[in-house]
């Protein structure tokens, strides 16, 4: 085909925005809530363990939904790059769905003994094959979607609706604790925030099923960087140190509501107001995030807010431990999860470029499962065993400090992304 007869290329519609936004937010705010709830669902599915154990249990279980996604990843990822993004995100979004309301229906242990807990980790272990999936599809179909100069604010949808799932649930969360008794929350009123997280479902899935879904031709070069033979093997190293470095970050923020129940004995009702902050803060940089990497590149936006999480995050911590207003908490994890997404944004775009075309959903799926999986699954039960060992309230942010430390030199190590008048002569020049 001529040049003159090349069609325009189709990039993605707000209608199509809104698709893969409502995928990413449901799998996060059901995947995610698990770990908001973690106290009312230990009470409720280990009833019989000793006093202080429910709550490790409970975790363990949180944890072990990663061990799941890289299995999601491998058999959903691969098939994004065999029959395309769409069909793979349908299939994420539908097991999703599924998952959480089964998880929300699961009887408890008073009601049906360890049958509960087992139950409770088969349909953690399937929401974790469905998050699995769905990360890597998503992130290359807004990558791919995405004119050469707004690639990184595209990326940055999936950022923007986690934040936006978050704070769901820490509305719902705040809603739900502060409208019942704290006995009625604890029986059953916790399981209202997952179901209300299924009523999406239908919906999302329908605008999803009606995305259009580009196809790039071989002139597409800026997205592909190098040869498949030459780019994944450096590129998979760093990302895998980016991402574990990034997932700790942002589960170490994920805590603060356990954190603030559990050893800053705050409300509950009042905890989930962190949750909310977390959700702001990650909602509120996003886009920002994205327009700046567009504008000044990657890494020198990436490698700018680095410094200022690793250098403020003890400090942070500090201030939150020693808070008598429970608004202290909240700006504090706002401004946390404002620094981290400013990192994060540019950080996995540069990743997701830097990754070859036919085989960038399944790369992208399996570096995250298999990095969130070992990292993710164990940072919050890493963390309440360093509070307990230590007795120092600032173990989440010792932890979080060392991860980010590690995260900014594998940032350093890969070459700019950006296309040549983005990226003002800093690192390989890609156009």
């Amino acid at each position: 085909m001529s040049k003159a007869q090349e069609p325009a290329p189709v990039f993605l519609s707000l209608r199509g925005m809104a698709a893969i936004g409502a995928g990413n937010a449901l799998a996060f705010y059901d995947f995610l809530t698990f770990s908001f709830f973690a106290v009312q669902i230990g009470h409720t599915f280990f009833s019989g363990s000793p006093s202080g154990h429910s709550l490790l249990l409970s975790l363990a279980i949180f944890g072990a939904g990663f061990a799941a996604r890289p299995l999601g990843a491998l058999v959903i990822g691969t098939y994004g790059d065999r029959a395309g993004r769409k069909p793979a995100m349908q299939l994420s979004f539908a097991l999703m769905g599924l998952g959480v309301v089964a998880l929300a229906l699961t009887p408890s242990a008073a009601t049906i003994g360890a049958t509960a807990a087992v139950l409770l980790l088969i349909f953690r272990l399937l929401q974790g094959f469905a998050v699995g999936g769905e990360l890597g599809p998503a992130i290359a179909f807004l990558v791919e979607a995405a004119p050469p100069d707004r690639r990184a604010l595209y990326a940055s949808v999936q950022s923007a609706t986690q934040g936006l799932a978050v704070l769901a649930a820490g509305v719902v969360g705040f809603g739900l604790t502060s409208a019942l008794s704290s006995a009625t929350f604890e029986k059953w009123g916790w399981r209202i925030a997952f179901l209300m997280g299924a009523l999406i479902v239908p919906v999302g899935f329908y605008v999803r099923r009606n995305v259009t879904e580009r196809t790039h031709d071989a002139a597409d070069s800026s997205l592909q960087l190098e040869s498949p033979v030459q780019a994944p093997l450096r590129v998979i190293v760093a990302g895998v140190l980016i991402v574990g470095a990034l997932t700790i970050a942002n589960y170490v923020r994920t805590y603060i509501t356990t954190y603030a129940q559990n050893t800053l004995q705050l409300a509950t009702n009042l905890a989930f107001g962190a949750t909310i902050g977390q959700g702001l803060g990650t909602l509120c940089a996003a886009p920002l995030a994205g327009l700046l990497a567009d504008k000044f590149g990657r890494k020198p936006v990436a490698l700018s807010a680095l410094p200022l999480s690793v250098v403020l995050g003890i400090p942070l911590f500090a201030a939150m431990g020693h808070a008598h207003f429970a608004l202290t908490i909240y700006a504090l994890t706002f401004a946390l999860s404002a620094l981290g997404t400013l990192i994060s944004v540019p950080a996995i775009t540069m990743v997701a470029e830097s990754l070859p075309k036919a085989a960038r959903s399944g790369s992208l799926a399996m570096l995250y499962a298999v990095t969130i999986a070992v990292f993710g699954g164990s940072t919050q039960l890493v963390v309440q065993k360093l509070i307990e060992v230590t007795g120092s309230t600032l173990a989440p942010a010792w932890y979080q400090t060392v991860a980010l430390v590690i995260g900014g030199a594998a940032i350093a190590a890969v070459s700019e992304s950006a296309p040549c008048r983005h990226s003002r002569g800093r690192g390989v020049c890609h156009s």
